[in-house]
């Protein structure tokens, strides 16, 4: 296998155009072809970005596709994929990976029979801001990291969505859907998560859709929409998280970690950059440069280099390493996600059995290998 690794998308709604439009950012990968049950759906998208529209049959059959994108839906996520490593693909998958621990076991399975890779977003844990924030643990800037809050609030997704029903679905709500972004950051931060607990509750019945053709329109709930959980890692610290869309306003951060000799506070772990606050003990540090190219904005003035997941692991499958954004990663976030759920269900602790491997760090000038410019500068 050669570089580039050809890619083909299944799955073209709004997600794709994200994939389509940054994948051309970097080496070893390159779109080749789309699929979609809309077909229309799919020749619109090949024409916006100059790729093949095809059958999903056929993108599965064409020799010029390494790896699969799976872009549809979460119940459709193992399916999918699965189907993508029958045909002898690798295959990378949107968040979340899967909807369940067995689904995601029966996945893995299968690629490691076939000796294939599975990926999975989110891949904004390799953002500058959040690496950064990973060197300064790895070095002891805060010492042991004991404890911290991990905050996902706002009022819900039907004030702004035009079809927000999905979100209010078994499999979304604020943990399955905002949580990747979270716990992947704090698995990558401090490793693996032995177990949680949980309470959770849905205020409302039913949601206004408050945008687009369907305004005024009810969506009924029929998952819980606000969450408290606690997460204890195996390292020891314990982390709360509140999700929640049931909430106006707040002032909390969205990620702080508390550690024996300071405290660091994160950005938003959707995105790849935003400020880092450092203290050791009561005095504010001020935080040298960080050289990163992912710090750079590029997308609309904000810092957004998605796709770098899958760059990542065609470069590792060319160099026979392991890759940043894996399966057994993702699957492991998935099962402290679900576990997190049914803990809020059953009122009990929920030991997690799965576990996985921190990813590497990515320091700036391994981001930089990764990227076209570096080619065209040597």
């Amino acid at each position: 296998m050669t570089a580039p690794l050809g890619l083909g998308v299944i799955g073209c709604g709004n997600i794709s155009s994200t994939y389509f439009r940054l994948a051309p950012l970097f080496q070893d990968i390159e779109m080749r072809a789309c699929a979609d049950l809309n077909a229309a759906t799919a020749q619109a998208q090949a024409e916006a970005f100059n790729i093949a529209a095809v059958s999903v049959d056929d993108l599965l059959a064409r020799d010029d596709i390494d790896i699969v994108v799976n872009l549809t839906v979460p119940a459709a996520h193992r399916a999918v994929c699965e189907a993508a490593l029958e045909a002898g693909k690798h295959v990378y998958s949107e968040k979340p990976f899967v909807l369940s621990r067995n689904d995601g076991d029966a996945i893995l399975q299968k690629a490691g029979a076939a000796g294939l890779r599975v990926g999975s977003a989110p891949d904004t844990f390799l953002g500058a801001s959040h690496q950064q924030a990973r060197k300064l643990i790895d070095d002891g800037a805060i010492g042991r990291v004991t404890s911290g809050t991990a905050v996902i609030m706002g009022p819900g997704m039907e004030h702004w969505h035009p079809n927000p029903d999905f979100f209010f679905q078994p499999g979304a709500g604020p943990v399955l859907d905002m949580g990747p972004y979270y716990i992947s950051n704090l698995v990558q931060l401090l490793g693996p998560v032995a177990a949680v607990q949980a309470v959770t509750s849905t205020p409302r019945a039913s949601r206004t859709i408050g945008s687009g053709d369907r305004v005024g329109e009810d969506v009924a709930v029929h998952t819980p929409t606000t969450i408290h959980a606690l997460l204890e890692f195996r390292s020891g610290a314990v982390i709360t998280l509140l999700a929640s869309w049931d909430v106006w306003s707040h002032n909390h951060s969205h990620l702080e970690l508390y550690g024996e000799g300071g405290t660091l506070t994160l950005p938003d772990p959707n995105f790849f950059g935003g400020d880092l606050t450092l203290t050791q003990h009561r005095d504010a540090i001020s935080l040298p440069p960080w050289d990163h190219p992912f710090a750079a904005l590029n997308d609309d003035s904000r810092a957004n280099y998605r796709t770098i997941g899958i760059a990542d692991m065609a470069r590792a499958i060319l160099d026979d390493r392991p890759h940043r954004c894996s399966g057994a990663f993702a699957h492991h976030v998935v099962d402290v996600m679900t576990s997190i759920l049914k803990a809020g269900e059953t009122g009990r602790r929920i030991d997690i059995s799965t576990t996985c491997d921190r990813p590497d760090p990515l320091n700036g000038a391994e981001a930089r290998a990764l990227m076209v410019t570096a080619q065209q500068e040597a």
